[in-house]
């Protein structure tokens, strides 16, 4: 039996995390074990998650198979974008770039900022009262 020829990349934004393969194929998309366009609902979660395949050409080439878990839709879309284009790196190093100047190699290291004490939230501070 033949083994299965796929590509492996993990994209992170936020709190969420997307496990990307590709396989050879004609331009399947499968999220979670749901359709593309069921599970990212707006155009712009849609186009952000097929940015890398985009950019490198190679929409109609690779079937697409994500499990993705944690943070909001838009995070998860932002993540199936990186996980994807460390996965196309795996396949062709001569990518990397063409994706390096998309912006799509840098992960975005912006997080929630943790709520402190004596506060109300990370910045916020109670209510103060002079007398």
């Amino acid at each position: 039996m033949a083994d299965l020829v796929q590509y492996y990349g993990t994209g992170r934004r936020k709190s969420a995390i997307a496990r990307v393969y590709l396989r050879p194929g004609n331009g399947g998309f499968v999220v979670n074990g749901k359709p593309f366009d069921t599970y990212f609902v707006t155009e712009q979660q849609r186009v952000a998650a097929r940015r890398s395949l985009v950019v490198s050409d190679t929409a109609a080439s690779f079937d697409v198979v994500t499990t993705v878990a944690g943070g909001g839709v838009a995070a998860q879309a932002d993540a199936v974008r990186m996980g994807t284009a460390r996965a196309l790196l795996e396949f062709n190093a001569e990518l990397r770039k063409m994706l390096k100047a998309e912006g799509l190699l840098t992960r975005d290291a912006r997080v929630k900022e943790r709520k402190k004490y004596g506060q109300k939230g990370a910045r916020k501070r109670f209510q103060f009262s002079k007398r």
